[in-house]
């Protein structure tokens, strides 16, 4: 029965791991991310959920003839916020699926 014992064994092995995995996970929920645009007329804020959790707005850069300005400015923040997540996401996460082959990781 020594294959038993090596199956036991992984599975242990897996659920460290998968335990490991929701606590990065946790911890990349609870982290928060910020990204400027126009040197710091735009901020924008986000959490590792991906979810916008605040924008502020230097009111200097509020100008009603350019509001397209203003609105590529937001736009380039946010995009800068979320690939900051997505970058820690991979960073923080990879770790746990490298060199393996899990279908949907």
């Amino acid at each position: 029965m020594k294959g038993m014992g090596n199956m036991n064994n992984m599975m242990k092995q897996m659920q460290k791991m998968q335990k490991k995995m929701m606590k990065a996970q946790e911890e990349l929920h609870e982290m928060t991310f910020e990204a400027t645009a126009g040197g710091g007329m735009v901020k924008v804020v986000a959490n590792g959920k991906k979810e916008i959790t605040d924008i502020e707005i230097n009111e200097e850069v509020v100008d009603p003839d350019d509001v397209d300005m203003l609105q590529d400015l937001i736009i380039a923040a946010t995009n800068d916020v979320l690939t900051q997540v997505d970058q820690t996401t991979n960073d923080k996460m990879g770790q746990f699926t490298q060199g393996m082959n899990i279908p949907g990781f």
